[in-house]
């Protein structure tokens, strides 16, 4: 658990943003995980998204405050959250004013449509080079096309962690681009659903919001909650004990 945080983004979102546009400058590649306990918790039982999150061309952003407030416990002190919803607006600015090309793949079908013309109506010199719904049946030859086209954004919204796995797969094959998994972040971006109100965002309530929305996600976001909390507890004390893993 403690190599996650050892690896994870320390610094304000405002400083990871700056750090994301210089690399689309630079045409740089750079491989984005939101993650948040949920996320860990998956990664404690798949070795191979285990090893996705702790290879060094892995870029890890706290989309949760739970990953903050357990960071604080273990002293590695990240500094605020990152969500990823306000990566992916900040993506479209950034593509808007430097003229660059964005893939989206996931989703439903008039979920992925309908956030191509979102972006074609308020970002209009960012340029939509494709995008595709995530129920094709062969997943790679979605990934087989974005190569062709060489977008300096992909943006996938398949879940965890369908898609850090693809992405992970297929990044040897591409020499740029920012690779971003995004979760649920298309259907509040193209306007399916809201997002919480701002006052509950500043709180870090947002969780809260969503499981009120949607309650069938309550035994999930629990189960992983509680085993996270379990874990890092379980960590600090080892680290008292002197015991480092």
């Amino acid at each position: 658990m403690q190599k996650y945080f050892e690896k994870m983004y320390k610094d304000s979102e405002n400083n990871f943003h700056k750090l994301v546009k210089e690399n689309i400058i630079a045409e740089n590649k750079m491989f984005i995980v939101t993650a948040n306990p949920e996320t860990l918790m998956i990664a404690e039982n798949s070795i191979d998204f285990k090893n996705v999150l702790l290879d060094n061309k892995t870029t890890i952003i706290a989309d949760g405050i739970g990953l903050v407030k357990g960071s604080k416990i273990l002293k590695y002190n990240i500094k605020e959250t990152i969500p990823g919803v306000d990566l992916c607006s900040k993506l479209f600015e950034y593509c808007n004013e430097l003229e660059k090309s964005i893939f989206l793949f996931g989703a439903k079908e008039e979920v992925v449509s309908r956030l191509k013309n979102v972006i074609n109506s308020n970002y209009p010199n960012a340029i939509v080079c494709g995008y595709e719904n995530g129920y094709v049946e062969n997943k790679q030859s979605v990934f087989n096309k974005i190569i062709e086209l060489k977008p300096d954004v992909v943006l996938v919204a398949l879940g965890i962690p369908d898609q850090e796995l693809l992405i992970y797969s297929n990044l040897g094959k591409f020499e740029k681009g920012i690779f971003v998994g995004v979760g649920g972040s298309f259907d509040v971006l193209s306007g399916f659903k809201k997002r919480a109100p701002k006052f509950l965002r500043k709180i870090h309530l947002e969780w809260l919001y969503r499981l009120l929305k949607e309650p069938k996600r309550c035994k999930r976001f629990f189960s992983n909650n509680v085993k996270y909390i379990f874990r890092i507890r379980s960590c600090k004390n080892r680290r008292k004990n002197g015991k480092n893993r």
